[in-house]
């Protein structure tokens, strides 16, 4: 259900979406985070 929320915060055009939020999205869409270094996270998905 928290999934359904962000994705409806983030298509209502809401710029108040936490980077938490925003990580939830990306794994729900396959994307894994291949390194953090420092404050830059990198995030990759097989076939993109």
């Amino acid at each position: 259900m928290k999934k359904l929320k962000i994705l409806q915060k983030l298509s209502s055009g809401s710029s108040n979406v936490t980077f938490d939020e925003l990580v939830i999205i990306l794994n729900t869409f396959g994307f894994i985070e291949e390194r953090c270094k420092g404050s830059h996270h990198i995030f990759k998905k097989d076939g993109i």
